[in-house]
């Protein structure tokens, strides 16, 4: 059944927090990435910004986004730095992502075929929002991977997150983009000519609610 829409409103605004719904492990982080954007102003304001993304799928796509020019990017968490984490156990895992997260605006969840599923991908969007920080989806699917492969694209992360054990779902306020673009060099030029503007519109949504 569908929300009357001024209830939604009224419902997200009374509750600003979110709970998850199902949790399936794995998933992989950066420890952070540095922004320019241009704020509503004109004026250039400095941007922090932790990409949150399926590992075993997307690492290398993910190298492409941290190395458009726009960005001045951090390492990403490398497989044996992050599997040192793991070995510590679920508290270690937590503390990893409140570190690396500390100082960023925003979280740019970077969305494969899988990325949906990943339990740590959720906690990171959960943390981000109820820290009152932007969030925003990016589908990547189409970029190539290591072997020269496109993917297919996977499920709405946002859909698997409400507000309070039964309210709408943080789709309904969180976008997920899909880059225009015929091929990958396309949809890698739609997310370098435009990431800066959707992280700021996704600061502006969390602003907002």
């Amino acid at each position: 059944m569908a929300w009357d829409a001024a209830a939604n409103i009224e419902r997200l605004l009374q509750a600003p927090h979110f709970t998850e719904v199902e949790v399936v492990p794995n998933a992989i982080h950066t420890q952070g990435i540095r922004l320019t954007v241009n704020n509503s102003r004109g004026n250039f304001v400095t941007r922090r910004v932790f990409f949150s993304f399926h590992f075993d799928n997307d690492y290398w796509r993910t190298q492409q986004i941290r190395n458009i020019g726009a960005l001045e990017g951090q390492s990403l968490c490398t497989p044996n730095a992050w599997e040192e984490v793991k070995r510590k156990g679920d508290s270690a895992i937590e503390k990893w992502i409140a570190d690396n997260m500390h100082g960023k605006s925003c979280v740019v969840v970077l969305v494969g075929s899988e990325t949906a599923s990943r339990r740590w991908v959720r906690h990171e969007i959960v943390k981000a929002w109820n820290d009152k920080r932007g969030v925003v989806g990016i589908r990547v699917d189409r970029l190539l991977d290591r072997n020269s492969q496109t993917s297919v694209a996977g499920a709405n992360p946002f859909d698997a997150i409400t507000f309070g054990d039964s309210g709408p779902k943080l789709s309904s306020v969180v976008q997920l983009i899909t880059p225009t673009g015929n091929d990958s060099k396309g949809v890698y030029a739609s997310i370098s000519n435009n990431i800066e503007r959707w992280i700021e519109e996704a600061i502006a949504i969390r602003s907002r609610n």
